[in-house]
């Protein structure tokens, strides 16, 4: 069983955010493969399903970003799976561009408050994650209200097809294995 975790913020304020990438694609993840998302249950709203017939859990945490880590480890714990080896999270970089995807088993925060959340939580740095570049904050705007504001017209379009890539990444890290996802995704751009 895989346990996949989109980060974001739970308020509606907060919806289509580049911070909230995270939500949008367990939200794309859900319609393709047709699972309901609506249990609130482990600080998250969860759903159980199947992608390719292994046994999935979505969850979008409800903590709110910097608290991430509190959902992700009530699941890890009540599902008891390794997280090294079955947890997977979706979250925001700013480092990569809009519509980038970077697929990782490892690695510090980076400074996203989420992850040092999960890290701390789980006490590893080891997890599979897939990064998903919202574009660097214009200079001499302030960071917070950059990943808390939306994409533009342009990045619309981007950002649809980049979910898909999210979707499919997913399924090929189930299927196959991390480093296949990498091989194919981490090009990509």
């Amino acid at each position: 069983m895989f346990i996949i975790v989109g980060l974001g913020n739970p308020s509606r304020e907060y919806t289509a955010t580049r911070h909230n990438i995270g939500f949008d694609a367990i939200t794309r993840i859900a319609d393709d493969y047709d699972i309901s998302v609506d249990m609130n249950k482990h600080k998250a709203i969860c759903g159980t399903g199947y992608i390719e017939g292994q046994k999935v859990i979505l969850a979008r945490p409800q903590t709110y970003m910097n608290l991430s880590g509190e959902s992700v480890r009530e699941l890890v714990d009540y599902y008891k799976i390794d997280p090294t080896e079955e947890l997977i999270v979706i979250y925001d970089d700013i480092s990569l561009d809009v519509g980038q995807l970077r697929i990782r088993t490892k690695g510090s925060a980076g400074g996203h408050n989420g992850i040092k959340s999960i890290i701390s939580h789980l006490g590893t740095q080891e997890f599979l994650r897939i990064k998903v570049g919202v574009g660097d904050k214009p200079k001499g705007w302030d960071l917070a209200d950059y990943v808390l504001g939306r994409f533009n017209n342009e990045e619309q379009p981007i950002v649809r097809e980049t979910l898909a890539h999210v979707s499919e990444a997913c399924k090929e890290i189930i299927t196959e294995d991390v480093n296949s996802a990498m091989n194919i995704y981490n090009k990509k751009k």
